[in-house]
């Protein structure tokens, strides 16, 4: 198991308080209180470097397949007019990530990097609708042989910190690490109408494994002309 390197600096406090702990333990054998909060800070310290864990994806051997940009359950799957990056009809999937999920984010797709924008905003709670619109939010315009897709990170109520790692121009390999939030929060998935989607509200995906949808090659008139 690899961890994100975002974590390291919270882990690091996190064993500094769980050490001073144990030290007052140590300075003060038999005292009730000093070994609960000790036990406390041990077990906190274990949370944080436990959710920053980056695992390895296991991805499926099909190019053609999409896979889950984040890890959670599938909270909502419609069709959607994304005039952002798309500018057209599109299937749109979110994932609600709760603070025991993994919190880094991969390519769903192989392909070059058009867009990223970030937009500041509130910081409601993440599996509500509004959240798509109104949270702070960074946004990855992705461009595949088979058309568009379109990733958006969105923040929770605790998230304060969105990581959105390549740039424009930068191509991206499907699986490959994209970026970060902090604490819960949400992914946002913008494919083509035309692909095909394989998955179900209620799902529970693994970021970089699960397969959420198929492309095909049926891109839109407008969109080739515009690209």
């Amino acid at each position: 198991m690899s961890f994100a390197p975002e974590g390291y600096p919270f882990a690091a406090a996190g064993a500094a308080l769980a050490a001073a702990g144990w030290v007052g333990v140590a300075m003060r054998p038999g005292g009730v209180v000093v070994i609960v909060l000790a036990a406390a800070l041990t077990v906190l310290a274990l949370f944080v470097l436990w959710f920053f864990r980056d695992p390895v994806p296991d991805l499926p051997a099909d190019g053609a397949l999409v896979v889950a940009p984040g890890q959670g359950r599938v909270i909502a799957i419609e069709r959607v007019d994304e005039e952002s990056y798309l500018r057209g009809a599109a299937h749109k999937i979110s994932i609600f990530l709760s603070v025991f999920d993994v919190h880094v984010q991969r390519a769903p797709v192989t392909g070059t990097v058009e867009q990223k924008r970030y937009k500041a905003g509130k910081y409601a709670v993440a599996w509500l609708d509004k959240a798509s619109d109104d949270n702070e939010q960074a946004s990855l315009g992705i461009l595949t042989e088979h058309g568009p897709v379109l990733v958006r990170q969105i923040a929770g109520l605790v998230a304060r910190r969105i990581i959105t790692d390549p740039s424009d121009g930068e191509p991206v390999e499907r699986g490959a690490r994209i970026g970060l939030i902090r604490f819960g929060s949400r992914v946002d998935l913008f494919l083509p109408a035309a692909w095909e989607v394989l998955c179900q509200v209620g799902d529970r995906v693994r970021v970089g494994a699960t397969v959420l949808a198929r492309q095909t090659s049926d891109v839109p008139a407008e969109r080739e002309s515009s690209t």
